[in-house]
């Protein structure tokens, strides 16, 4: 039996701005670091095998803070882009609430929470998922069916695909899922590939 974490990476610089973000390689704030901080005391109990991270520094930081807390520095990572953030296009570094004056309400809705329908010049959900499963499919997920652990940092639409596929959701159920920074989620996995149970870490009561 392996184990999977999946941790979105704290809150960074644009999350705070309410800025769309996507592929621009903004870092976490002092709150974000915070954030990894505690998401490396609730992992302090797991020995890892090895870690996955994106291309882009929000995610490697919280990496980095988290092996430190736990200290398991030396664990070896492998990063890639297949695991990015959804790339928002003609979106990223507009603040959302002019984004929604700029175009409408309705509009924006659409762009962030359709599964396939792209903001201009950028992904959807869809595009992400198929970008990242393959990648999970056949490079995180072998390691955890032969009984090792594993850990992703990741970013919210990327987890959120791959969590789509884990916890068998459907289009319409993956568009209500919300990934929370700094949150670990713990998947059990047996050799099969099968979830024999998951846990998402309360967080109100850890002390970074």
């Amino acid at each position: 039996m392996g184990k999977l974490v999946l941790v979105r990476h704290g809150q960074s610089q644009w999350n705070l701005e309410n800025r769309f973000t996507g592929w621009v390689d903004v870092p976490i704030t002092a709150k974000g670091e915070e954030e990894a901080r505690k998401a490396g005391a609730v992992l302090k109990g797991v020995k890892f095998d090895l870690a996955f991270t994106s291309a882009l520094k929000r995610a490697h930081q919280t990496l980095d803070i988290i092996l430190d807390v736990i200290d398991q520095k030396d664990l070896p990572i492998t990063r890639d882009e297949a695991i990015n953030e959804r790339h928002y296009g003609d979106l990223q570094g507009l603040n959302k609430d002019e984004t929604r004056e700029k175009f409408g309400a309705e509009q924006v809705h659409i762009w962030r929470r359709s599964y396939d329908v792209r903001p201009p010049g950028g992904e959807c959900l869809k595009d992400t998922a198929e970008r990242a499963l393959p990648y999970f499919e056949n490079t995180i997920l072998p390691p955890v069916k032969e009984g090792k652990n594993v850990l992703v940092a990741a970013h919210g639409n990327s987890l959120r695909a791959i969590v789509m596929v884990l916890d068998k959701l459907s289009k319409e159920e993956v568009l209500e899922l919300n990934i929370a920074t700094g949150t670990p989620i713990s998947y059990e996995i047996d050799a099969t590939g099968a979830v024999t149970s998951k846990v998402i870490a309360d967080m109100q009561a850890v002390e970074a």
